[in-house]
């Protein structure tokens, strides 16, 4: 039997290690071990290595509630209507805090209590420009600036283009507190693989122009919530995220810049975890595991794993 090493995540990469056949063995039983220690926790997570090609997933097919995560493929949608020249990031559109229920088409409003970004509500009423709310929806989370674009869009074209990026199970059907829809079970979901698919697209330069790629890397970096996959990173590791989080569930959804080498895509998605710090502590340690990983010397040069 391995034992938990709770002190130390560089320990119990070490303690598991020994008994694995290879590296990639040893990550993903340290991974075990870490979700293992977080009673009832379920945790999907998506390791890409753009440097090697090796793949770790760990319940990377299951379907989870996308919570914030879904405005990674809205803003993609955009940008790929505006390479299209169907419209244009610096056009004004006239912000409204007026929905309507994709079971009735019943109005719905949000509420600035219940927003990441309350200040925006200040501007209901005046033109904004779409690429304000694109910056407001992924940095600072704005429910009120996604559900403005997505209305702007159609939550069937988002999902079939996050599938022609191999985003398969990122499926967008609504925009953000749609109350009756939430009751009748008709949720944004996602899979870690599916979310992690859309960033290596991305990063890859498969979702836009170089400058649309360019722009979108940097606005994921601007992101203001840290706490997740960042924390479990040495201080000013370059990250471009996205998190989300609703009742009992943290996300997060990032492309790591380690000096020296080609990025890694990691997607961590969490559930039935009440606490959310405690979410957010498992998040970081896994985030370590993988950084250790990743990072090993010679470790960008290796071959894929056959596992």
């Amino acid at each position: 039997m391995i034992a938990i090493v709770r002190r130390s995540i560089p320990l119990l990469l070490i303690s598991v290690a020994a008994c694995a056949s290879s590296p990639e063995d040893a990550l993903r039983a340290a991974l075990a071990e870490r979700i293992a220690a977080v009673p009832r926790a379920e945790v999907g997570l998506w390791f890409e290595d753009l440097a090697s090609g090796v793949t770790i997933g760990v319940a990377d097919t299951v379907t989870f509630h996308a919570a914030s995560t879904m405005k990674v493929p809205v803003m993609m949608a955009l940008f790929a209507r505006a390479d299209a020249g169907a419209l244009a990031l610096d056009d004004s559109m006239l912000l409204q805090n007026r929905f309507a229920s994709i079971v009735d088409g019943s109005p719905y409003a949000l509420s600035a209590a219940d927003d990441s970004d309350s200040t925006l509500y200040e501007r209901v009423g005046r033109p904004i420009t779409y690429r304000e709310l694109i910056e407001r929806m992924i940095v600072r989370s704005s429910n009120l600036a996604t559900n403005a674009l997505i209305e702007r869009l159609d939550p069937v074209e988002i999902t079939a283009y996050a599938e022609r990026l191999g985003g398969h199970g990122v499926q967008v059907l609504r925009g953000v507190e749609d109350g009756l829809a939430f009751r009748a079970g008709r949720n944004n979901t996602t899979t870690a693989r599916g979310m992690g698919r859309l960033l290596v697209a991305l990063e890859r330069g498969q979702v836009g122009s170089d400058s649309a790629t360019a722009e979108m890397r940097a606005i994921l970096m601007r992101q203001e919530f840290n706490d997740e996959i960042p924390a479990g990173l040495p201080s000013g590791t370059p990250v471009a995220h996205k998190t989300g989080w609703i009742t009992a569930t943290t996300h997060d959804a990032a492309i790591i810049y380690p000096p020296g080498r080609a990025p890694y895509v990691l997607v961590i998605l969490t559930r039935a975890i009440p606490e959310r710090a405690a979410a957010q502590r498992l998040m970081a340690d896994l985030s370590r595991l993988v950084w250790e990983y990743a990072t090993a010397p010679g470790r960008a040069d290796r071959a894929p794993s056959p596992h």
